[in-house]
């Protein structure tokens, strides 16, 4: 295809503003659909059962707990899904995403082992989705100027 002289062959290709926001939004989307699998679907309905014992085996927590406290963790991932899709204050989100990350993977590992199958793959996955949690945080943060 023949160009005029000066023009860049690659211009359309280049995001312009409205096609990053819809890049960030579809990342956003990605990292949402993370939380809301894990906290709606995991935990709260149907619920699975390695969640169930990983919770319960968690030693500071009382006895017949182990329901309301996967519920809660859960509905508390799904409210992160729906903070993370609205790319306000992206920063504290990934924050917030990241503590919970390595909170819930060291108190995996440290209260219930056995129910890990996969540890080093566990840890791979979630170091991944912490990185494009903070690559997404940051590209939001630049798209509404926070």
């Amino acid at each position: 295809m023949n160009h005029p002289a000066g023009a860049d062959p690659h211009a359309a290709r280049r995001a312009g503003p409205a096609r990053k926001q819809w890049h960030g939004a579809v990342a956003r989307g990605a990292i949402a659909l993370v939380w809301f699998y894990e906290g709606w679907w995991c935990k709260v309905w149907p619920g699975r059962a390695d969640q169930r014992a990983i919770v319960g085996d968690v030693p500071f927590l009382a006895d017949g707990a182990q329901t309301a406290a996967l519920v809660a963790i859960g509905l508390a991932e799904v409210a992160l899904g729906l903070w993370v899709l609205t790319g306000r204050r992206a920063r504290s989100a990934a924050v917030v995403q990241t503590v919970l990350v390595a909170g819930f993977n060291a108190g995996g590992l440290l209260f219930s082992p056995g129910q890990i199958q996969e540890p080093g793959r566990m840890l791979t996955q979630n170091l991944a989705f912490v990185v494009l949690i903070w690559m997404v945080s940051r590209k939001s943060e630049e798209a509404v100027g926070q």
